[in-house]
């Protein structure tokens, strides 16, 4: 067994993934992906949802997270869970951005 380790803050590889939405890492187990986004103010949201279940913890800023019907105001030291198959979005409150880590299972397949 290979230990794998990453350090998103000394590490970045920064991709903008559309205007205002950029991935700082992207790391990838067996059977799960993480990821560590920052959404800036007046980010484009894009509504989306996907087969894998969504765990979105927020370190910094304030977001609503439109999920199903239902809206929530997440800031630092939030969770949410995302329910597999359930359109979600998020815009950030303010002018802070908002970083967040994202746990998805089953990981990720890109364009999925």
């Amino acid at each position: 067994m290979t230990v794998r380790r990453f350090n998103w803050q000394k590490e970045s590889l920064e991709k903008e993934i559309r205007p205002g939405v950029i991935s700082m890492a992207i790391f990838d187990g067996e059977n799960v992906t993480v990821g560590v986004t920052r959404l800036e103010p007046g980010h484009e949201p894009k509504p989306q949802s996907h087969p894998q279940e969504q765990i979105a913890v927020i370190f910094a800023g304030t977001i609503d997270f439109y999920i199903g019907d239902e809206v929530v105001r997440l800031g630092p030291g939030d969770i949410v869970h995302i329910p597999s198959n359930v359109r979600h979005y998020g815009v950030v409150v303010g002018d802070e951005p908002v970083i967040n880590l994202d746990v998805w299972y089953p990981k990720r397949i890109p364009g999925s």
